[in-house]
């Protein structure tokens, strides 16, 4: 006979606002609960209903990986980037980026080993406090359809381009009403998102296969462009008109910290954990391969666009398309470029969006943001609600926002992120973490990565500043070191229980949170004041509903274990172990 299904609490607006003034209170108790890596992976995903699908491989997250990287980067931030920044070493700065973007690409893969759900950057950061997830969950999905909305609107430029129109703009409608950056509305960007949110709609795995035919031909184009450039290229463009580094080291580097949002990719291929066959083998396959091979491709683009045509000459829309058209006199190959262009832009965009329907899902589960984006489709197993949420929002940024506005403040986030993912590992390998007293003090840890992001900043501050800077670098470069050499010595480190961890630690994960801090300097003071308002909205967001959402659904819902258990005991069946309270850490 089956069991009466015992009614959940419902959770309503109104509920929240009788409930603000207890706001202190849930706040205090909530932002430094800890989840552990067992609830992640049983108590909260089996809130979504269905569960998602396993069919995908370790060449699946290959190559959805290098999919999710390749368009978004080399496209849409090489030809600006080398024309306004780094000049003919923007190939420097990719390296650069790509350094410190493989150092977190280990932190995700331990975590991503160990607890293989969907929520990505979101899940690894709960495991330490709630509020640091929420943090980190609401950045990154800022800069995924923020970076989805400019890498769609690269899309028509190209697809211009395709079709023989010289003007990469041309296929915008200017409006003059609205204020300048917001005023070309892209209506090809919007039918772009909107048919992927389609077929992302219907399944997982058939996207996926649709992804890998597109990653490998796109792989062959880019071998077909390098060619071409470096075959009609001379190397005095890499030194001519002001050498290879005409805006010098600081240029470089500015760089990097512009085209560290080309790497934004590599985190999507985390969110399909709860997708694959054999996490364990295919997550570290599939993250740390796919960056790889893109930062390999990255730089052969650059270099090979910058040999092709003088850095000052190269123009900031598709720039590849337009130099073969205007230097070298391949109109077809201008048109060809458009067209490959074109299609890694949607491989692109296919897998990133893939991967921020699965982190609003995620969150959703954690009931931060409302539950009905939690859900799956039984059928298709995938995150539909959140699926066409965020396509309609991409969409939306699409139409009116300029490039130039989102692409930096991107790169923000997406660092901020990393550096956080960085921090979380290297506090989940010092401090112990469990119930009978197995508690370690977290205090140590916590000043290592105090005095660690202290020395970082110094650092970067000695660097940006004019007058005397050199000794500043050696001081708080040799004071990250120094600090790093005796934390490492002096705290017991847990062993690590995932199957695969990052080596060498806790240097790896420290250097990531060096270059994170690094590279967010080189970024402009108004991208800067964008993101702290954003940061100020989603903070009281989180105070206002997620507080009391999550309060309701994870403490309240322990008054009702005796009733559900009693009602399953009435027909005969056994009562299931309460759900464990959650604890809460601080320092």
């Amino acid at each position: 006979m089956a069991t009466a299904p015992v009614a959940r609490p419902h959770l309503s607006f109104s509920t929240i606002l009788r409930s603000l003034s207890q706001t202190p209170h849930r706040l205090r108790r909530r932002m430094f609960v800890t989840w552990s890596p067992d609830q992640e992976l049983n108590q909260v995903r089996q809130r979504s209903g269905a569960d998602m699908k396993r069919k995908l491989e370790w060449y699946d997250l290959v190559a959805l990986g290098v999919a999710g990287m390749l368009g978004a980067g080399v496209f849409v931030t090489t030809g600006r980037v080398a024309h306004k920044v780094s000049g003919p070493a923007v190939f420097v700065s990719y390296i650069v980026a790509g350094v410190s973007a493989l150092l977190s690409s280990m932190c995700y893969t331990e975590f991503s080993v160990e607890m293989p759900v969907a929520g990505g950057a979101f899940s690894y950061l709960r495991v330490t406090f709630e509020f640091v997830g929420y943090f980190g969950g609401a950045n990154i999905l800022m800069e995924y359809v923020l970076s989805n909305a400019a890498v769609a609107r690269t899309f028509t430029e190209y697809l211009s381009q395709a079709f023989g129109v010289d003007d990469p703009k041309s296929w915008r409608v200017e409006v003059d009403g609205l204020a300048k950056g917001y005023n070309a509305l892209d209506f090809p960007a919007v039918a772009l998102i909107l048919l992927i949110t389609l077929c992302l709609c219907h399944s997982t795995k058939e996207s996926s296969i649709v992804n890998v035919v597109m990653t490998v031909f796109h792989v062959i184009f880019f071998g077909v462009v390098i060619v071409a450039c470096f075959a009609n290229g001379n190397p005095k463009n890499l030194v001519k008109p002001r050498g290879l580094a005409p805006f010098g080291a600081r240029g470089v580097l500015d760089g990097a910290g512009i085209v560290y949002v080309s790497y934004i990719g590599y985190d999507s291929v985390s969110t399909m954990a709860e997708e694959i066959r054999n996490p364990s083998k295919s997550l570290p396959i599939g993250i740390a391969g796919s960056v790889l091979i893109v930062s390999a491709l990255y730089c052969l683009m650059a270099l090979a666009l910058c040999s092709m045509i003088p850095y000052d000459e190269i123009l900031d829309d598709a720039s590849f398309s337009s130099a073969f058209k205007n230097m070298v006199g391949w109109r077809w190959m201008g048109n060809v470029v458009g067209v490959g262009a074109s299609l890694g832009i949607v491989a692109s965009l296919l897998v990133a969006m893939l991967g921020q329907a699965r982190y609003l899902c995620v969150v959703g589960r954690a009931r931060l943001v409302p539950f009905w984006l939690a859900k799956v489709h039984p059928s298709t197993g995938t995150p539909i609600n959140a699926t066409i949420f965020l396509g309609i929002c991409t969409a939306s940024i699409a139409l009116f926002a300029d490039l130039e506005i989102v692409i930096e403040m991107v790169s923000i986030g997406t660092l901020l992120v990393f550096y956080l993912v960085a921090g979380a590992l290297i506090y989940r390998r010092y401090v112990k973490l469990g119930g009978g007293g197995d508690i370690s003090s977290p205090r140590p840890t916590l000043l290592f990565l105090l005095l660690l992001t202290a020395t970082s900043i110094g650092f970067t501050l000695s660097w940006k500043l004019n007058g005397g800077y050199w000794w500043g670098l050696a001081m708080f470069g040799a004071a990250a070191i120094a600090i790093t050499g005796i934390f490492h010595r002096k705290v017991p480190r847990n062993r690590s229980t995932a199957e695969w961890s990052v080596p060498l630690m806790p240097w790896p994960a420290a250097a990531s949170i060096f270059l994170s801090v690094f590279l967010m300097a080189s970024i402009r003071k108004r991208a800067f004041l964008r993101f702290v308002l954003w940061s100020c909205f989603i903070t009281l967001f989180y105070a206002l509903y997620g507080v009391h959402s999550t309060f309701h659904a994870e403490e309240m819902e322990l008054e009702m274990e005796p009733e559900r258990g009693a009602s399953e005991s009435n027909h005969g069946e056994p009562s299931p172990p309460p759900q464990a309270k959650l604890e809460v850490q601080g320092p």
